[in-house]
C-alpha cells in the first residue's frame, strides 16, 4: 500500500474542504488524526483525514491542513468544525505530536517522517 500525502491549503476554506470530503467520503474514512507542533513560536495543528483505497487501487490518500490552524484563539471555530464532523461520523480524532514541517529541507521528508510515525504507531497498513 502506498500512502500519499495531499496538501489542501492552510485557510479557513480549506478545512471546509476536508470536513466535506470527509463527509462525502464517510465510508472511506480510515482515521481522524490532528498532527501538534510548534512552529515560530506559536502552537499549531494540522487536522489529517486519511481514506481508505479507492475500489482496487493502492493508493492510501492521506489530506492534510499542515499548520495553518492556531491550536488557540482565533481559529477554534476551525477545530470545532473537525470535532463535530469526527462526532457526526462516530470516528475519533487521533491527536499527535510531531516535529514542525520547518525542520525538513523539503515538504516530501517531512511526510515521510509522518508516514513513519504513523505506521510505527499502527495508524496505517505497513508499505507492501
Amino acid at each position: 500500500m502506498i500512502q500519499r500525502f495531499i496538501e489542501l491549503g492552510e485557510g479557513y476554506s480549506d478545512i471546509y474542504e476536508l470536513v466535506e470530503l470527509a463527509r462525502t467520503n464517510s465510508n472511506r474514512v480510515h482515521r481522524l488524526l490532528l498532527l501538534k507542533t510548534v512552529t515560530k513560536n506559536r502552537e499549531v495543528v494540522s487536522p489529517v483525514v486519511v481514506l481508505k483505497p479507492a475500489g482496487e487501487g493502492n493508493l492510501q490518500p492521506l489530506y492534510i491542513c499542515r499548520e495553518g490552524i492556531p491550536a488557540k484563539d482565533p481559529s477554534v471555530r476551525r477545530l470545532q468544525l473537525f470535532e463535530e464532523m469526527s462526532e457526526t461520523l462516530e470516528i475519533p480524532i487521533i491527536p499527535i505530536e510531531v516535529k514542525p514541517s520547518s525542520e525538513f529541507n523539503e515538504k516530501e521528508l517531512y511526510y515521510n517522517y509522518i508516514i513513519g510515525i504513523l505506521r510505527l504507531n499502527n495508524l496505517i497498513p505497513p508499505l507492501s
